[in-house]
């Protein structure tokens, strides 16, 4: 039995004003298998998946079979003319400009779901890094806190790279960039000062991104201990 790369549940993960997330309910991973199994003490399978990846990905392999799946492909909004040079940096800020409508809805999922949530994309690194680093973001927690989080995939680099060479179809791997198989720090640092620097921070680019008023509340009454 194998469990799914880079799984972690972000429970206990705290605010900068000292509150938590509750445990159970927020869960990241790279792609899961059907017959994965999950380490003791983690909640699975999740009743709810946000899968990120995009069509042909989904298409290549079937996410969990759980209550409730939801595809919010991140990178298909890429339009044609999107110039990118083979760094992290300009995938994760072309991510951001083209597609705060499908974040918007990821926090619209999370905020409104009561049982447990996952995340994932492929690696469960850059999607799915950016997913998570707003959810937190919203709720209070600091840069540093979700910077640790991100760097933490680079335990399970190799068993990401395993599991996605074992799938079909996978010899396109060796035409992507090669940054993007490495945690890039400096990639998420640009999706974070977009965040800080926008007017009213996180939250003012929630707003401008189509939000409703209360969005970001509903989303800390879901995540955080009371």
């Amino acid at each position: 039995m194998q469990t799914t790369p880079n799984l972690r549940d972000l429970g206990g993960t705290l605010t900068g004003a000292g509150q938590s997330l509750r445990g159970g309910r927020l869960l990241r991973s790279a792609l899961p298998f059907a017959a994965d199994v999950a380490p003791d003490g983690t909640v699975w399978p999740p009743s709810t998946v946000i899968d990120l990846r995009s069509a042909p990905e989904v298409d290549q392999y079937r996410t969990l079979q759980t209550e409730r799946i939801v595809n919010l492909p991140l990178l298909s909004q890429l339009r044609p003319d999107t110039h990118l040079d083979g760094t992290l940096i300009a995938l994760y800020r072309a991510l951001l400009e083209t597609a705060p409508q499908l974040l918007v809805d990821l926090v619209r999922i999370v905020a409104d779901t009561d049982g447990p949530v996952l995340v994932h994309c492929s690696a469960g690194k850059d999607r799915t890094g950016i997913a998570v680093a707003l959810l937190l973001r919203l709720v209070g927690v600091d840069r540093d806190t979700v910077m640790d989080d991100y760097v933490a995939t680079n335990a399970h680099i190799g068993a990401i790279d395993a599991r996605l060479r074992a799938l079909p179809g996978n010899e396109r791997r060796n035409e992507l960039p090669r940054e993007y198989f490495h945690v890039v720090p400096d990639a998420l640092d640009a999706v974070l000062d977009v965040w800080d620097r926008h007017r009213g921070g996180v939250h003012g680019w929630l707003d401008t991104a189509g939000a409703e008023p209360d969005l970001a509340d509903r989303l800390s009454r879901s995540l955080l201990v009371d």
